[in-house]
């Protein structure tokens, strides 16, 4: 049995479809956990998410932030941007079991003792607190105030997390450390303006994931969402969206077993041209 892990796949369907091809990639052999933005921006987000959900139990998703617009734009929480693709899912006949599919994918998953996100993590949260976090927001999502919480959903604000936060204050706080975070300051404090490389971090910020004393320091993390941070050579840092939608490379590890170090393997993506 083989382990992969992949990043950003962004509606980009043949790459994936490559990418499975070329490591022979058996549903009731081998697992793959996919670390957020199925969809959006690239030409066939709809066939991303038959494809994956067809993988049944062999595959397991964090949800990103692409993710969760589609699942808010279906629910009328807000109208497509003219950057977005989803327009084909949104119109497909079997959208109803592929959005309950995408919705009960998690925020946060700890396996294989590693602990896979989209985004990143606060430093002042546990492995328990993300896990603890993650699971309130998967039950909103699964449950019946998911249109009020899609509704509510968008804006930087609370940048700061607090324990003492409640309601949806407390939940975009948290869904926005989990799907959006770059850049923080060590008391936690976000920035979502900088979408630049870690060499490009805003006075009084550092990528989150080199904050002194973060409480997940001794925990290996893989995460996508930043497709311009570039090569992150740390043993505990998985850094997986290298831009595929852009040009890049769908990249993934591969481990056969907990002890090994990942395999990384890149596929060279076809630039995609927004047709907007």
């Amino acid at each position: 049995m083989a382990i992969y892990w992949i990043g950003d796949i962004q509606g980009c369907d043949a790459p994936l479809g490559q990418f499975m091809d070329q490591v022979d990639f058996s549903a009731s052999r081998d697992r793959l956990y996919v670390l957020g933005d199925l969809v959006n921006r690239g030409p066939a987000s709809l066939q991303v998410l038959r494809r994956l959900s067809k993988l049944d139990n062999s595959v397991q998703c964090v949800l990103g932030n692409h993710d969760l617009h589609l699942l808010a734009l279906n629910a009328g929480a807000k109208k497509p941007g003219k950057s977005d693709t989803l327009q084909e899912v949104l119109t497909a006949d079997d959208k109803e079991p592929l959005l309950n599919w995408l919705r009960y994918q998690a925020l946060a998953i700890y396996q294989e003792d590693v602990l896979m996100v989209h985004a990143g993590v606060l430093p002042q949260w546990t492995l328990a607190d993300t896990l603890g976090l993650a699971q309130e927001l998967q039950d909103i999502l699964r449950g019946p105030d998911a249109t009020d919480f899609f509704m509510q959903m968008y804006g930087n604000e609370p940048s700061q997390w607090h324990a003492e936060l409640t309601g949806m204050a407390r939940w975009r706080c948290a869904l926005n450390a989990l799907t959006r975070i770059r850049f923080c300051s060590p008391s936690g404090q976000m920035e979502f303006e900088t979408k630049e490389g870690a060499a490009k971090a805003p006075s009084g910020y550092l990528p989150w994931f080199e904050i002194p004393q973060r409480q997940t320091a001794n925990i290996t993390i893989a995460f996508g969402h930043w497709s311009t941070l570039g090569a992150v050579d740390r043993s505990d840092v998985w850094a997986l969206d290298t831009g595929c939608v852009w040009g890049g490379c769908l990249t993934g590890l591969r481990r056969d077993k907990p002890t090994d170090k990942p395999l990384r393997i890149e596929l060279k993506c076809p630039s995609y041209q927004s047709p907007f």
